[in-house]
């Protein structure tokens, strides 16, 4: 009966989204310690000697937020990503020589819509380990965001002089 619970469990605990901070918490539930980063020579008897049957709820909370801190790690890496790559288009106005910026509303847009991710992943239980990355990544495009405010109304006053 044991065995119809903990395969599960070992299952759980083998999957990508399980960190060192994740196996922290296990030992620290279990009461126990064990080296399973990054080590060979780990076995599985260490795990069934840890009795995880008798705590199983806890273990399965733990490797529930680990897939949900995986997708939040995904999802900061996303909106990094994006904005890291992201272009300003110019075109020249009224063949004078000067550029301006160009299609900005959309940029705006999908600036808008970074924050409000953000935002919201700041919201969720599991961000934790993330918090800091959220918040400068928020804080840096919140700056992105007033510049680029800032340099429209300042083009469009110089665009109608």
């Amino acid at each position: 009966d044991d065995f119809q619970t903990i395969l599960p469990l070992l299952e759980e605990l083998s999957k990508n989204s399980i960190k060192a901070r994740h196996w922290e918490e296990v030992m620290k539930i279990c009461n126990t310690t064990f080296d399973v980063v990054g080590n060979p020579d780990f076995k599985l008897q260490s795990l069934l000697e840890a009795n995880l049957v008798s705590v199983s709820e806890e273990i399965e909370e733990v490797t529930d937020g680990a897939d949900k801190q995986l997708k939040i790690e995904h999802q900061l890496g996303e909106i990094k990503n994006q904005w890291k790559t992201k272009e300003f288009l110019f075109t020249e106005w009224k063949d004078r020589g000067v550029h301006i910026l160009k299609a900005t509303p959309m940029v705006v847009e999908e600036l808008e819509e970074a924050q409000m991710n953000l935002q919201t992943v700041l919201t969720m239980r599991h961000v934790a380990p993330f918090r800091n990355i959220a918040q400068e990544l928020l804080g840096s495009l919140s700056e992105t965001s007033d510049t680029l405010e800032s340099w429209v109304k300042v083009q469009m006053m110089w665009c109608a002089l």
